[in-house]
């Protein structure tokens, strides 16, 4: 059992980090993410692409990334009517994505859940961005905590068939202990003790993201900026298998 009181199944604990590690390939070309993906070859096999790198670089560079044989996690938040989500689902899974991002609103995780259906496809809704706190939601006129909002939001995607949820390591326990231990928590913001938070306002490091339940773990400028990529991926890694290998004692 974690430190968060989380404990994985028999099947869980055999993890390997270089597979919940997703690297964010938050550049601005083609040529940069390649140069980025070879730095990482043989530590990371996971990238998200985003929609800076996908506005520069469109579907042909998911299509070159799945065959490289690396799994793609697209970062387009969709948030439309349902016809027009649907259909820019389907479009994904035929990339080939792994991961897609759905803003939980209206119906547009429904959608998008019946655009992937009978592919491999998975959806993930959006609750809260790891930008936003309590003072950012005040101003949209939203009387919630964030947790409390987290948590509506998740619990909503979910019952429309979303396979999981984006949510900061903040919220990653309390999700865990509410939703069961089958849903994906994929967590974003993460900030290795040390490295500046930027405008993330709830991030935390890796370490803290898996005890309290994270599945997989995004991670951008405290590798793409790095003086050394690969030491930084390496460093995370390392910090990433600790912490999964401490869930099974």
């Amino acid at each position: 059992m974690g430190k968060s009181g989380y404990t994985r199944s028999a099947a869980e604990m055999q993890i390997n980090a270089s597979e919940r590690l997703i690297v964010a390939l938050d550049v601005p070309s083609s040529d940069a993410a390649k140069k980025l993906v070879a730095q990482l070859d043989g530590g990371v096999s996971f990238f998200k692409v985003g929609l800076e790198l996908y506005t520069a670089a469109g579907p042909e560079f998911v299509r070159w990334l799945v065959s490289q044989k690396k799994r793609v996690f697209l970062d387009l938040k969709f948030l439309d009517i349902e016809q027009t989500v649907r259909r820019a689902t389907e479009v994904a899974a035929r990339l080939g994505a792994t991961f897609l991002t759905v803003h939980e609103g209206g119906k547009a995780v429904a959608a998008a859940v019946e655009g992937c259906c009978g592919t491999n496809l998975r959806i993930l809704a959006v609750t809260v961005l790891t930008s936003w706190d309590a003072g950012d939601l005040k101003e949209m006129g939203i009387n919630l905590s964030v947790e409390e909002l987290v948590l509506h939001r998740a619990r909503k995607a979910l019952a429309a068939g979303a396979h999981g949820v984006i949510a900061s390591g903040q919220e990653t326990a309390m999700l865990r202990e509410k939703l069961g231990k089958d849903s994906l928590i994929i967590t974003p913001g993460i900030r290795p003790a040390g490295v500046s938070a930027d405008e993330q306002k709830r991030s935390v490091t890796p370490a803290e993201a898996i005890r309290a339940g994270a599945d997989y773990l995004v991670v951008g400028r405290p590798i793409t900026q790095a003086p050394n990529r690969k030491d930084a991926t390496l460093k995370i890694l390392e910090e990433m298998q600790t912490a999964f290998d401490s869930l099974r004692s």
